[in-house]
């Protein structure tokens, strides 16, 4: 019996929003049918954090390894969704709900990003304090529906610092927007893009 399939990705067009300064999404046509060529042929441009995407080590740490040195298990199994009632352009904390952690992969649902086309700044992150706690119950991957697991105006990057010392993968940017609190099979796999900094993913849950 086939599982049900949810789509966490957002769609991607060139009016996706990226941080101001990025490279936005490009699809280039090469080739066309309506061209007179024999096949349809694109290129593309965009900065490596588009959409549902994961960061490699080297993106926070001058020592860390790009995508090709990540583990894939990571980003394949059991996690749990929560919803948090966090105020825009604040950090989770632990206090921010009342859901026992008991899966090794954890997405928070902020509701902190409502148009995928408009960049809104004042999007939730995540706290050091909400890291070390995830740590403690052996989180091996944390998820947020926003462009980052830190605000938008950040420079220390204090929350990526912390889930580096924790030895977690990240993921960020998913839509949690149709997704109910409750666990899933979470796959979300990165390309191996070996010494880029991060990865687009096609991240789906699937019911258990």
């Amino acid at each position: 019996m086939l599982r049900k399939i949810y789509d966490i990705s957002p769609p991607i067009t060139e009016d996706y929003a990226v941080f101001p300064g990025d490279t936005k999404f490009k699809l280039t046509e090469l080739m066309s049918f309506e061209a007179g060529n024999h096949l349809d042929l694109c290129t593309m441009t965009t900065t490596t954090h588009l959409g549902a995407h994961t960061d490699a080590p080297r993106h926070y740490s001058p020592t860390g390894g790009g995508m090709g040195d990540i583990t894939l298990s990571n980003y394949i199994g059991e996690c749990q969704v929560i919803e948090v009632q966090t105020k825009k352009g604040e950090r989770i904390r632990p206090s921010d709900f009342q859901v026992e952690i008991n899966t090794p992969r954890v997405l928070f649902r902020t509701n902190s990003v409502t148009n995928h086309n408009i960049w809104e700044p004042e999007f939730c992150a995540l706290s050091v304090e909400l890291i070390e706690m995830l740590a403690t119950k052996n989180v091996i991957l944390v998820g947020i529906d926003t462009p980052s697991v830190d605000l938008s105006k950040a420079k220390d990057l204090i929350a990526h610092q912390a889930i580096s010392k924790a030895k977690m993968s990240i993921l960020e940017g998913i839509d949690l927007s149709k997704i109910s609190d409750g666990k899933y099979e979470l796959i979300a796999l990165p390309l191996n893009l070996t010494k880029a900094d991060a990865s687009p993913v096609r991240a789906i849950l699937r019911e258990l």
